[in-house]
Protein backbone atom coordinates (compact mmCIF):
# COMPACT_ATOMS: atom_id res chain seq x y z
CA UNK A 1 0.00 0.00 0.00
CA UNK A 2 1.67 3.48 -0.92
CA UNK A 3 1.12 6.59 1.22
CA UNK A 4 -1.37 8.28 -0.78
CA UNK A 5 -3.60 5.73 -0.28
CA UNK A 6 -2.92 5.01 3.22
CA UNK A 7 -3.49 8.22 4.63
CA UNK A 8 -7.51 8.62 4.02
CA UNK A 9 -7.64 5.52 6.06
CA UNK A 10 -5.42 6.42 8.75
CA UNK A 11 -7.54 9.64 8.84
CA UNK A 12 -10.57 7.51 9.07
CA UNK A 13 -9.22 5.67 12.23
CA UNK A 14 -8.13 8.77 14.07
CA UNK A 15 -11.30 10.68 13.57
CA UNK A 16 -13.58 7.39 14.08
CA UNK A 17 -11.32 7.18 17.49
CA UNK A 18 -11.45 10.82 18.67
CA UNK A 19 -15.83 10.73 18.04
CA UNK A 20 -15.92 7.38 20.13
CA UNK A 21 -13.69 9.04 23.17
CA UNK A 22 -16.26 12.08 22.60
CA UNK A 23 -19.44 9.62 22.95
CA UNK A 24 -18.13 7.73 25.69
CA UNK A 25 -17.16 11.21 28.11
CA UNK A 26 -20.88 12.62 26.98
CA UNK A 27 -22.19 9.21 27.95
CA UNK A 28 -20.50 8.87 31.26
CA UNK A 29 -21.51 12.68 32.04
CA UNK A 30 -24.74 12.02 31.21
CA UNK A 31 -27.42 12.68 33.63
CA UNK A 32 -30.50 11.62 32.35
CA UNK A 33 -32.07 8.70 31.01
CA UNK A 34 -32.83 9.85 27.55
CA UNK A 35 -28.99 11.49 27.26
CA UNK A 36 -27.49 8.13 28.29
CA UNK A 37 -30.03 5.97 25.69
CA UNK A 38 -29.22 8.61 22.75
CA UNK A 39 -25.58 8.42 23.35
CA UNK A 40 -25.53 4.43 23.83
CA UNK A 41 -27.51 4.40 20.12
CA UNK A 42 -25.33 6.50 18.55
CA UNK A 43 -22.31 4.14 20.24
CA UNK A 44 -24.04 1.14 19.41
CA UNK A 45 -24.40 1.85 15.23
CA UNK A 46 -20.78 3.24 15.32
CA UNK A 47 -19.55 -0.56 16.34
CA UNK A 48 -22.00 -1.95 14.03
CA UNK A 49 -20.20 -0.70 11.25
CA UNK A 50 -16.70 -1.72 12.27
CA UNK A 51 -15.30 -5.05 13.68
CA UNK A 52 -13.10 -5.87 16.59
CA UNK A 53 -13.40 -5.01 20.22
CA UNK A 54 -17.52 -3.49 21.33
CA UNK A 55 -17.78 0.03 22.02
CA UNK A 56 -19.99 -0.54 25.09
CA UNK A 57 -19.10 -2.23 27.82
Amino acid sequence: MSAPSRRPEIRRRRVRKEKIMQLRKRLAAAKTDADRSRFTAKLHKLSIASPGQPLLK
